[in-house]
C-alpha cells in the first residue's frame, strides 16, 4: 500500500515537472509594442530627439536622411524571393529585406514625429507584401525568411499598438506572417549558427506579434540552445556545448564547425574565425531575443544568455578595435567588421545592470550613431542608446 503510494506520489511529481512551464516561456499577457523595442523606449527616445540631445537627434537625423523614410519609397513585392547562396540569385531578396527594414523605419518616424504619412508608408509597405508574398526558396531561402521576418513585427508592433487611424489589412498582415514566415523560422537550422539565431528573432518576434504562446516557446528554447553553442565560456568544459541535431559528437567535429579554431577562449564565438560580419549577426540576434524577452516580463540578461551575450561583445569589441589577433586565435589573423550591433547589449548590461565593459564602450561610442547594417539591423543608437527603459 505504501509502495503504491510512493509511486503514484513519484509519478505526481514527474508529471509536475514535465507539464511545469520553461524557463522564460511565453507570458500570460503579451506585452506591446513589445519586439526589440518597448513602448517606454520609444518615448524615451522620442523626448529625447525633440529636445535636440545626443546622441538620439544625431541618430534620428541619419535615419531619416536614409533611403529608408523616403515617402515616396515604391514597395517591390515578390510572390516568390528566389535567394541563393550570397544572394546569387537575387530575385527580390534585397527588395524585401529593405522594404522591411523601410517599414520599420517609417514606423519609427511615425513614432517620434507622429505624422501619420509616416505610418501610412509603412503600412503601405506591409500591405503590399502581405498582399503579394507566398513563398522563399533556393538555398538561402532560411536566412532570408530570418532577416525579413525579424523586420517585418517590429514594425507591424509600432503601427498597431500606436497607430491612432487605421490598418484595414493588418489580419492579412498576420497570415502572411503566420503561413510563409513562422513556419519556415521555426524549424531552426543546422548551419552556421548565425542563421538559426537569426531565425529564432524572427520567431520570437512574430510569436509575440501574432500572440502565439506555443511558437514563442519553442523558438526560446531553440534559441537558448544554440545561444550556449553559439558563444563559449569557459565554465562549458574543454570544448564548447553542441546542438544536438548537428551530432557535432567528437572534438575534431567541433574543431571544423569553429572554422578550425582549437584553442577555446570565454567569449570566442562560433564564427569568430570565420569573419566578425557574420559573428556580429549572432551577437545581434541574442541581444535583440534578450531584449525581446525582458520587455516581454522574462529577463534573460541575468541567465547564461547575458554572460554570452557580454563576453561575446567583449572580446570581439577589443579585436574589432584593433588589437592585434595572438597566433592561437585564428591563426593570427582576423576578418574584421562587426557591424552597428553593439547598442542593445551594451545598454542592457552596462546601463542598466552596472556592469564594466570598457571594449564594448569604446567601440559603442565610437560607431554612434549606429546606422542599419542592410539586412536586420537599423538605428539603434536611436531606440537603445543609453536608454534607461
Amino acid at each position: 500500500m505504501r509502495r503504491t503510494a510512493l509511486i503514484t506520489t513519484v509519478a505526481a511529481l514527474l508529471l509536475g515537472a514535465l507539464s511545469a512551464p520553461a524557463a522564460h516561456s511565453a507570458p500570460a499577457t503579451f506585452v506591446h509594442p513589445g519586439v526589440t523595442v518597448s513602448a517606454a523606449q520609444l518615448e524615451f527616445a522620442r523626448t529625447k530627439v525633440n529636445a535636440g540631445a545626443q546622441p538620439w537627434k544625431g541618430a534620428y537625423d541619419q535615419m531619416m536622411a536614409s533611403k529608408y523614410a523616403s515617402l515616396t519609397r515604391t514597395p517591390a513585392p515578390r510572390a516568390t524571393v528566389e535567394c541563393g547562396s550570397y544572394s546569387n540569385p537575387n530575385y527580390g531578396c534585397t527588395d524585401e529585406r529593405e522594404d522591411a527594414i523601410a517599414a520599420y523605419t517609417d514606423a519609427l518616424a511615425w513614432y517620434i514625429t507622429k505624422d501619420a504619412r509616416y505610418a501610412q508608408k509603412a503600412i503601405q509597405l506591409m500591405d503590399a507584401w502581405s498582399g503579394t508574398i507566398t513563398s522563399h526558396t533556393n538555398s538561402n531561402a532560411p536566412l532570408q525568411t530570418g532577416w525579413a521576418g525579424s523586420s517585418w513585427p517590429k514594425a507591424a508592433e509600432i503601427i498597431k499598438y500606436t497607430y491612432t487611424g487605421t490598418w484595414a489589412n493588418s489580419a492579412r498582415f498576420s497570415t502572411m506572417l503566420r503561413n510563409v514566415y513562422l513556419p519556415v523560422v521555426i524549424k531552426g537550422s543546422n548551419s552556421n549558427g548565425n542563421w538559426e539565431l537569426s531565425m529564432m528573432e524572427a520567431a520570437v518576434g512574430i510569436s509575440v506579434f501574432l500572440e502565439d504562446k506555443a511558437s514563442y516557446d519553442t523558438a526560446m528554447a531553440k534559441f537558448r540552445t544554440r545561444t550556449a553553442a553559439y558563444v563559449y565560456l569557459a565554465s562549458d568544459g574543454s570544448v564548447p556545448k553542441t546542438v544536438p541535431s548537428q551530432n557535432l559528437d567528437t572534438t575534431a567535429k567541433i574543431v571544423s564547425y569553429w572554422q578550425g579554431q582549437s584553442t577555446f577562449v570565454t567569449g570566442l564565438t562560433q564564427e569568430t574565425c570565420r569573419d566578425f560580419v557574420h559573428t556580429g549577426y549572432g551577437i545581434s540576434a541574442i541581444s535583440h531575443v534578450a531584449e525581446t524577452s525582458r520587455i516581454q516580463g522574462a529577463d534573460l540578461y541575468g541567465t547564461d544568455v547575458g554572460e554570452r551575450l557580454r563576453q561575446a561583445l567583449g572580446f570581439q569589441s577589443k579585436y574589432q578595435l584593433g588589437e592585434a589577433a595572438p597566433s592561437w586565435l585564428c591563426g593570427g589573423t582576423l576578418t574584421r567588421g562587426l557591424g552597428p550591433i553593439t547598442e542593445v547589449g551594451y545598454n542592457a548590461l552596462h546601463n542598466r545592470l552596472g556592469i564594466a565593459m570598457a571594449n564594448t564602450q569604446t567601440l559603442t561610442q565610437n560607431q554612434r550613431p549606429a546606422g542599419s547594417n542592410n539586412l536586420f539591423v537599423a538605428w539603434e543608437t536611436l531606440t537603445h542608446g543609453d536608454n534607461p527603459n
